[in-house]
């Protein structure tokens, strides 16, 4: 499944000095709960329901401006994806941004807590809560939606620019979905990817899994960017105090600001090409 899949990329990748995966520490797994109103970020908390589930989501930007859905690493909706949201809600004109929690107020604090929450993941169920969230926008106010999403989010979104209909435009960062979860050949929607060259989950964010996610979008006959980035490793976009202490605890030492503005211009370009009028 596409779990097991990210473990293995995982398992081959960390440093030595890493913690086990596995370590009996999920007594530290906290409830974000309180996420919205403790964080200096605007955020508005919502409910949405979808099938015989709730589940909450944090919304972010222009009232009645497009759409995009952020979609979480395997840590949860913790510090740095709502960084990503609220930079995200900023650029151009101005988008509506919402991040659906996956994880049902879950964030793990280390790369065990991380492991076992998308070990739990629901993927199936997942794929729902993203389409249910592209719903929820496109009711209150954005006429077209975008989905995104890094790491674990990067393999969900462009699983939702191949199984979601709704979905106008994708832009997906170092992330490439199971076969068993979605076929990128057959995708629906733009679909705009970045990765670093020199990421080392094999098979999931590496090179290898970059140009082939290449070969299979140009079947698909739907306008597609891939964009691998020289010196870059996994998680390059992550570049708060917070997040680069995170990498460089998990043996990602690389730093390019120039890569991440050139990054963020293109899913400028792309969102504004696809979601605008």
């Amino acid at each position: 499944m596409a779990s097991a899949l990210i473990r293995r990329a995982f398992l081959s990748s960390l440093p030595s000095s890493s913690p086990p995966l596995f370590a009996p520490r999920l007594n530290r797994i906290r409830s974000a709960r309180s996420m919205a109103t403790g964080s200096a970020h605007p955020f508005q908390k919502i409910q949405i329901q979808r099938d015989d589930t709730t589940f909450d989501a944090y919304v972010v930007g222009k009232e009645n401006a497009p759409g995009i859905v952020v979609l979480q690493e395997w840590w949860g909706v913790d510090f740095e994806i709502k960084n990503h949201a609220l930079h995200i809600s900023q650029l151009g004109h101005g988008y509506k941004a919402l991040i659906p929690d996956l994880y049902r107020g879950k964030v793990g604090l280390d790369v065990a807590e991380a492991q076992h929450l998308m070990e739990g993941l629901d993927w199936q169920g997942a794929v729902k809560d993203i389409q249910a969230s592209v719903k929820w926008l496109k009711s209150n106010g954005s006429s077209k939606v975008g989905v995104t999403g890094y790491c674990m989010g990067g393999a969900l979104a462009i699983a939702s620019g191949v199984l979601i209909p709704e979905v106008d435009a994708v832009v997906a960062f170092y992330g490439v979905p199971s076969a068993e979860l979605a076929d990128p050949a057959q995708a629906k929607a733009p679909i705009q990817a970045h990765f670093g060259e020199a990421d080392s989950f094999v098979g999931f964010s590496d090179i290898t899994a970059a140009k082939s996610l290449e070969e299979k979008l140009k079947s698909s006959n739907i306008p597609h960017e891939v964009h691998i980035y020289p010196k870059c490793g996994h998680a390059f976009m992550n570049t708060s105090p917070d997040g680069m202490k995170r990498r460089k605890g998990m043996g990602l030492d690389d730093e390019s600001p120039e890569v991440v503005s050139l990054a963020w211009d293109r899913f400028s370009s792309w969102m504004g090409k696809f979601l605008s009028g």
